[in-house]
Formats: C-alpha cells, sequence, structure tokens
C-alpha cells in the first residue's frame, strides 16, 4: 500500500514537472495566444472581405483592398522595429548629449538648428549595464553546517503522509519524538564555536595595539651605546658667555665688599624640641650621651 502511495506521488510530481517543463522550454502559451489571435482577426477579415465580394461580385477590389492592409500592417512592423532600434541606439548614446557647458556632437553652434538626434538623446534614459552575478565560492564553515543542520531544512512529521498500519508491539519511543532527536539543531561548545586561529588573531591584534602606543620601534636604541661616539654640541645658551645664573645667588651677593655688615644671616626659625634634649633626657646604656 505504502508503494502504491508513492509511486502515485512520483507520477503526480513527474506530471506537474512535464507540464512546467513543456510549458517553459518547448510550447510558448503566449508566442502561440499571440499567433492564434492574428490568425482568427485574418480569417475574419478575409471572411468580411469574401461576404462583400459575393454581395458586390467585386472579387479583385476585396484582394486589392486585404493586400494593401497585409501592406499597411508591414509598415506600421517595420516602422516600430526602426523605432525600438533607434531608441537602443539613443540609449546606448546617451552620453552624447549636450550639456549648459559644453555642446553635444549633435548640436554644434555652427549649426542654425540642432540634430534631430539631440532630441531623440534628450527624450531617451540612459542605458544601465547588468552586471554580471559572480558566483558564490563553496565555504565550508561552521555557519553554513549549522544553516544546513536547522530544522527548517529537514522534513517535518506533520508533512508525512499517514500511514496506516498497526503499531509495532514493544517499548517503542514515538515517531516524532525520534525525527526531533534526530533534526535538532546543534548547539556548539564554546571551543568549536570559536575559530581555531583565535590565539593567532589576538596576537595579531595586540601587536598592532602595541605598535600604535610605541613611540620608538627600537625600544633599547635610547640606553644603547648607538650614540656614544656622536660629539656633544653644546646649545647656544650655555656655549654664550651670558650664562644664566642661578637664583640662590639672589639672595645675597658672593662679594663681601658688597654686604651691609659683617654678620651673616641669622637664623630666626625656632629649634626642634627633640633635638634640644639631646643628651639631657636620652641615655645609652646607663650613661648621658
Amino acid at each position: 500500500m505504502m508503494m502504491n502511495l508513492y509511486n502515485a506521488m512520483a507520477v503526480r510530481i513527474q506530471r506537474r514537472w512535464r507540464g512546467y517543463r513543456v510549458r517553459k522550454y518547448l510550447f510558448n502559451y503566449y508566442y502561440l495566444k499571440e499567433y492564434l489571435r492574428v490568425v482568427s482577426e485574418t480569417n475574419d477579415a478575409i471572411r468580411c472581405r469574401r461576404k462583400k465580394i459575393a454581395s458586390h461580385g467585386n472579387q479583385r477590389k476585396a484582394l486589392e483592398e486585404f493586400a494593401e492592409m497585409k501592406e499597411r500592417e508591414e509598415k506600421k512592423a517595420n516602422l516600430e522595429r526602426e523605432e525600438k532600434k533607434r531608441d537602443y541606439q539613443a540609449r546606448k548614446m546617451h552620453y552624447l548629449l549636450s550639456t549648459k557647458q559644453i555642446p553635444g556632437i549633435y548640436n554644434s553652434p555652427f549649426r542654425k538648428e540642432p540634430d534631430p538626434w539631440e532630441l531623440q538623446l534628450q527624450k531617451a534614459k540612459p542605458l544601465t549595464h547588468q552586471r554580471p552575478k559572480v558566483k558564490q565560492k563553496y565555504s565550508t564553515s561552521l555557519t553554513d553546517w549549522l544553516a544546513c543542520t536547522s530544522a527548517r531544512s529537514f522534513p517535518r512529521s506533520e508533512i508525512l503522509p499517514p500511514i496506516n498500519r498497526k503499531k509495532c508491539q514493544g517499548p517503542f519511543r514515538d515517531i516524532t519524538e525520534v525525527l526531533e532527536q534526530r533534526y535538532k539543531p546543534l548547539e556548539p561548545t564554546l571551543r568549536v564555536a570559536e575559530p581555531i586561529d583565535e590565539l593567532k588573531l589576538a596576537r595579531e591584534d595586540l601587536r598592532r595595539k602595541e605598535w600604535l602606543r610605541n613611540v620608538n620601534d627600537n625600544m633599547f636604541l635610547p640606553f644603547s651605546s648607538y650614540h656614544k661616539n656622536e660629539k656633544y654640541i653644546p646649545s647656544m645658551h650655555l656655549s654664550s658667555k651670558y650664562s644664566p645664573i642661578s637664583h640662590k645667588e639672589q639672595f645675597r651677593s658672593e662679594d663681601p665688599k658688597k654686604w651691609i655688615c659683617d654678620k651673616d644671616f641669622q637664623t630666626v626659625l625656632p629649634s626642634f624640641e627633640l633635638f634640644s634634649k639631646y643628651g639631657k633626657l636620652y641615655s645609652k646604656a646607663g650613661q648621658i650621651v
């Protein structure tokens, strides 16, 4: 019974696919519909002409009118074809259109009137070239594998047809539970989810940050003997005779002749109480220091 059901489903799928293939690649429905419409219109016109011929007895005139009608249709088709060709050519040469600053090749200032192609270029839209589709490279990353093993990519138990058979005897689990366990999505651990070359990427990132913060590429250059043989060039301020005067010398002149009195400066700061008691209150091994 199951084989009959599967065969019926296969026949139905093949029938639909064959009809789709025939309609799209072998048998164009819209083209045949247009062809039948033109044939029916032509037959109606011929019938009308024949009725007129039968009524008036002027068969030659009816045939001439029919030939004129066919000729007009051919001329109309040729005009439409030429119009499409001119429109495509104008869209293709839209870059030759004149601007406010630079006149185009069809709008020469030496002409009295612009060329008709100038008006055609103004009406037409620029032709846009379709970019070729880039084929996606085949990748075997973890995200693709996770998308492949998702619950949506596998058939569900609700879509399957009912099976009219007796339940197997034994301690068997439910089919839906087994299918859920079989097609459950992958839950990778942190070690699997992280990239393999994470340590390498972290080292490169750390090296990049250190390079941004580093002032000198050679970190031991200031402490090396690289510049020991270089001649010292003193600055202009230190090499001149007008050397800077120390701020300490401004308190009192070093020349004793310029002093107001012979006495030195007197210390007016109070003495330390701890030092004044030295030798009076402290002893060392029972002896006064």
